[in-house]
Formats: C-alpha cells, structure tokens, sequence
C-alpha cells in the first residue's frame, strides 16, 4: 500500500546538526573560527578550554566535554607560535645538561620530569657535551621556541646578555642575574667522608680532582683540602691529580688510579671525584694485584642507582639527587607563574654518608697480605 505523500508545506522541527566541512581540508586546515562554526561556540571559548586558560572554570562541563571531543575528533591542536606571539603561556621549560646517558643527569631529572608532568609541563632537553657554542645556540634555540624558563643541569652559565626568562642552575656556582643556584653543601661532604676515613686509620689518601669543565670541581676540591688541613690529613702532590676527562663511564676513573699506583707512592684510600671514577678505580686497583677495601679503600660520590650492586659494593657521600630534581622544577614554575625575578642565595642540599663494602680500617701488612692456604674443591 503506498504511503500518502507529506504536503510540501508541512514544517517539522529537528534537532540542529553540526556540518562537517570536508574532511581532508578540516584536518589540514582546522582553525578556532572553523571549529567555532562546527560547535555553534565562540572562538574565545573554544580557546579558553583547550588551551586549559583560568576563564575555562565558568564554562560548564559538558561545553568542555564537546569542544574536548571535537578537538581530538579533528586532530587539533593550538597553534604554539599563535600562543606566544599573542602574550600566552607556552607551559614549557628547556633543560641543557652535558650528557643525556650520566647517571648524575639523569638521577635529576627523574625528579624534574615528575614535577613538570605533574603540573602539565612540556620541556625540552638539549646535551650539549660542555662545548660553549653549543651552550649558547641551543639556549637561543629554546629561547625562540617561547620556553618559559630554563633548568642548567652542571651547566656553566655563559650568556652575554641578561636571562629574560626565570632559570634554575643545579650545581650552579656563578652569580648571574635571574638565575637561582642549586648547590650541594661541598663542605659538609668533605667533612663526612675524610673523617669516615680518618677514623678508620687512614692518613695516606689521595685524592681524584674534577675535570675542570664541571662546575663542582673547584667547590668540592677547595673543600676536601681544607678539611684535610683541619684534621691534619697531609696533602701530598704525589697522590692528588686532576681527571683530565669528563665522560659517562667507568674509564673516568681507570686511568687516573692506574696513574696513582704506577707512582709507586703508598696510599691506604682513595677518594674519587664521583661514583663512576670510583667503579674504575677498582677496577684498575684490582689489575694491580690489590684489594678493596683490604689494601685500598675507595669512596666515591653522588650515590647513583648503580653504587650500591658493584663489588664490592660502593661507600660513598651521597647527593639527593632525585630531591634535587624536583626542587629545581618546584622553584622555576614558582617563579614562571609568579614572574618572580631572582635576587636569593643560593639553595643548598645536605649530603649524607652511605658506608657499604669498599671503605674498610687501615690493616697492618701482615693482616692485608693474602692467604697462602689452598682451598681444595671437593
């Protein structure tokens, strides 16, 4: 049975329906006025919610939720120069550190990213292998892609002209407008590990200098040398020397310690200048036909991840390095958000001891020689 055709003049209502533009040109050419028209909104509210702005609070949750849908739906996504050509925020930081693979670095920034992903931070990293060229370029690079503020990880701040935007050094020594300094109490850690090994009987020790190329080397070296004036440690030349490298190895401290044993000037302890040189110069130490702690003992410094399972296992004067981190990211966006300039000392952290296997008590001759008994396997 046919059906009666509807008169041509017959209104009904129905519910409004978004018009999608053609696909191709929506996804390549997606705009705030374009997905204004498609959500029936104004441009200004569909920008206050993506963009997660202060105004967004006023506007009602299932507005959010549909211009939210759309978005993803379309694949837009803000314009980053629109926002900081127009004064907005960008919500990202640039980090510049040597090395993307030292364990030091990275120890920090694990606690970096943890605060920047908490609070909706995007950062971008640059290694820049302590060249001052590459220091500059890449702090000019960040600078143009509208990042907010800055963290130097064991970064010298070379910069001619004045930081326009708030930045945080960890390990920073300089005193440079704008910038807040991060700093481990050197002193303290001086304190801490030559008197460990003062009170084990040790008076011969020698001592692993920092490349110069990083920041804490004149701090940490000034600071071990007057503590060991203090407790009347002698500092002999012969048994000092400066790694002449920076890497992110074991072979930091190898041939430094081999440089110290073919001296042939006798030493009871070694203090390295941190946890990977340490490794190394067990390592060496060992190929001499020694022992650790028996014949030499050996502290290192920082407290990486990996201290603590080498064998013997590494005493040594740990950084919170991960608190470090985190305290770095806390105090730049404190300041990104409240424009605060920088006029403060500087932060400083307190180290802490770890003793463990290769730190042990200054033995006679006869108690440090190795035992001629054979151990028969049955």
């Amino acid at each position: 049975m046919d059906r009666p055709e509807r008169p041509s003049n017959t209104k009904r209502s129905a519910p409004a329906k978004q018009q999608e533009p053609p696909g191709k040109i929506w996804k390549q050419h997606a705009s705030l006025k374009i997905l204004g028209e498609y959500l029936g909104l104004s441009p200004a509210t569909i920008s206050l919610v993506i963009n997660n702005a202060p105004g967004a609070k006023s506007i009602s949750e299932p507005t959010r939720l549909r211009v939210l849908a759309a978005a993803k739906k379309f694949d837009y996504r803000p314009s980053f120069f629109a926002r900081a050509l127009q004064g907005q925020r960008t919500f990202s930081v640039g980090v510049l550190l040597p090395q993307l693979n030292d364990d030091y670095s990275g120890s920090i920034m694990e606690g970096v990213e943890e605060v920047l992903v908490e609070e909706g931070y995007f950062y971008l990293t640059a290694s820049h292998h302590r060249k001052p060229d590459l220091i500059d370029e890449y702090s000019n690079l960040l600078m143009d892609r509208a990042v907010e503020g800055f963290i130097l990880i064991d970064t010298p701040t070379t910069r001619r002209e004045p930081w326009s935007v708030p930045v945080v050094a960890v390990a920073g020594h300089q005193q440079v407008p704008n910038v807040t300094n991060l700093i481990l109490d050197q002193r303290f850690a001086a304190e801490l590990g030559l008197r460990h090994l003062y009170d084990l009987g040790h008076r011969k020790i020698a001592i692993m200098r920092g490349a110069a190329c990083s920041s804490d080397s004149d701090d940490r070296w000034n600071s071990f040398r007057e503590v060991a004036i203090e407790l009347g440690i002698p500092i002999d030349p012969q048994l000092t020397l400066t790694i002449p490298l920076d890497m992110s190895s074991p072979e930091l401290g190898y041939p430094a310690a081999c440089q110290l044993l073919l001296r042939k000037k006798p030493f009871t302890a070694i203090i390295a200048f941190n946890d990977l040189a340490a490794i190394g110069a067990i390592c060496a130490i060992r190929e001499h036909g020694l022992r650790v702690p028996e014949d030499i003992s050996v502290l290192g410094f920082d407290d990486i991840k990996s201290a603590a399972y080498q064998y013997p296992s590494l005493s040594t004067i740990r950084q919170p390095l991960h608190h470090i981190g985190r305290t770095a990211a806390l105090k730049l966006l404190h300041r990104v958000t409240h424009q605060e300039v920088s006029e403060e000392a500087p932060i400083s952290f307190l180290p802490e001891l770890v003793v463990r296997q290769s730190t042990g008590a200054v033995r006679s001759r006869a108690e440090s020689r190795p035992s001629s008994k054979k151990v028969v396997l049955r």
